[in-house]
């Protein structure tokens, strides 16, 4: 009879335990469940499940972590804390997939939130762990992406991910592909190697994780670029996937805005007809890359900004400023096109003569950055055809700048000064109004010391005539000012 009821006991502890887990899963993959009592006290029961007899209380227990730490950096401490993950990690090996698959969830989740814990995961051996799982062709694509994770943070955790060795990353994603002798070759080096995989998957995965490596340093870059990466990446714009498409030129971006070696090395391999090439047939918030790529190679020097203009990379931004809603995509594109124009009166002629400027005022809010990349190409451009339209409705700080060109240009000129009577511009210029004494009243007054009072008074009257009787007068009237 006691026996009985020792049995019974049990099985009733058992079923306990295992609703237990079963509804701690479950609330766990709600973020609003993160605020409970006695977290340190419940999270450090998970040390003891995660070890259970059964497995799939062990698998379980894994999941509900994951989940947990997911939602709360605090909860993630806690479970670094209490080493739980330590734990977590040195029981890989001996688990089943449907484990392992769990833990890797966790770590990169833990990953996730900070440097601090990133660095946390490698310490405690995560790194050796996911060499193990990604041995393991079941496991091997949840376990993949822990590395971008882990490499995402800073350059530390990166570098750590770059140092470990192959065997113990993602060389086993595509073991099929590699030979034994290529075991010990660097992480990048087969990382390079795995972007042939026919698994778009493991093209985003590999991809994912050479983007968080890149980003952080120019020695990590470097290392990226060593292994060739380009040739091997833009072989992947051909993909069917969208996504794999849209990684590489995201990787490129973060190779390129690191300096003018990287982005020359990048042009020379043929990158820009590639990019603009995307840009043409993507659509979207997934133009954004694509359009840092052109700004970011055209920041780095004129030699680079033209390139990206023969490219025509400075029509598909015309085009994107044109076609897209997205006020991201606008302001990406407002920026590259500021890259491309503010070296010199030929890359400001470029941008002008697009018809961009009007389109770029159109954008305009006043944010620093935007009016920075507007300033800076009409500080540059000397082509006043292409200046005329902002006379109609640019902001006063704007104006001025748009009124100093003239000003400079038009004194000096004849030629351009009766282009400036018989376009309009100068009835534009007399109809402004402007507070006396400031800045854009003298820009106004400078402009109109360059006619004779004679045209300036007859001008209203005389500009809706035909435009050849307005030649015919200009040259009666002498229309410039005889400087001798």
């Amino acid at each position: 009879m006691i026996q009985q009821q020792m049995i019974e006991a049990y099985d009733r502890f058992l079923l306990l335990r295992t609703e237990f887990m079963q509804t701690f899963v479950d609330l766990s993959k709600n973020p609003q469940n993160m605020n409970f009592h006695q977290k340190e006290k419940i999270i450090s029961q998970f040390r003891l499940l995660t070890m259970d007899e059964d497995p799939s209380i062990q698998h379980n227990a894994a999941v509900a972590l994951g989940h947990l730490v997911e939602h709360s950096e605090e909860l993630a401490m806690i479970v670094v804390k209490k080493d739980i993950l330590g734990q977590l990690i040195k029981s890989i090996p001996s688990q089943d997939q449907h484990y392992k698959k769990a833990a890797a969830f966790v770590l990169r989740a833990v990953a996730n939130h900070s440097p601090e814990l990133s660095q946390a995961v490698v310490d405690c051996g995560g790194l050796d762990a996911l060499g193990i799982s990604l041995k393991d062709p079941e496991v091997k694509e949840a376990a993949a992406w822990a590395p971008g994770n882990i490499a995402q943070q800073n350059a530390m955790p990166a570098q750590a991910v770059v140092d470990a060795d192959a065997v113990s990353l993602p060389l086993s994603l595509n073991t099929s592909e590699l030979v034994w002798e290529e075991v010990n070759m660097d992480t990048i080096a087969l990382l390079a190697q795995m972007i042939r995989s026919p698994d778009a998957k493991v093209k985003r995965q590999v991809l994912s994780t050479l983007i968080q490596i890149t980003k952080h340093s120019v020695k990590l870059a470097e290392m990226v670029i060593a292994e060739d990466i380009f040739s091997e990446v833009m072989v992947c714009l051909q993909d069917p996937d969208e996504h794999v498409k849209t990684d590489v030129i995201t990787l490129m971006w973060e190779v390129v805005r690191h300096n003018a070696e990287f982005a020359q090395k990048f042009v020379n391999c043929g990158g820009l007809a590639e990019v603009v090439d995307y840009l043409d047939k993507s659509h979207g918030s997934m133009k954004i890359p694509g359009i840092m790529v052109l700004g970011c190679v055209a920041s780095h020097g004129e030699n680079l900004a033209m390139a990206v203009i023969l490219s025509k990379g400075l029509h598909q931004l015309a085009i994107c400023l044109s076609e897209e809603d997205n006020e991201h995509i606008k302001g990406a594109t407002v920026w590259s096109i500021g890259q491309i124009g503010h070296h010199t009166p030929e890359h400001a002629k470029a941008v002008a003569t697009a018809g961009l400027l009007p389109k770029v005022l159109l954008f305009y809010t006043g944010a620093s950055s935007l009016e920075k990349s507007l300033k800076n190409i009409l500080l540059k451009c000397t082509h006043l055809p292409s200046l005329e339209p902002l006379l109609n409705n640019a902001p006063s700080n704007i104006l001025n700048h748009v009124l100093g060109k003239f000003s400079k240009v038009l004194p000096h000129d004849s030629e351009a000064r009766q282009e400036f009577v018989m376009s309009g511009g100068l009835s534009k210029v007399q109809e402004m109004k402007a507070e006396p004494g400031s800045a854009l009243w003298k820009q106004i007054n400078a402009i109109k010391s360059c006619f004779q009072e004679k045209i300036l008074y007859y001008f209203p009257f005389i500009f809706h005539c035909q435009k050849n009787s307005l030649i015919n007068y200009s040259k009666e009237c002498n229309l410039t000012k005889n400087k001798s």
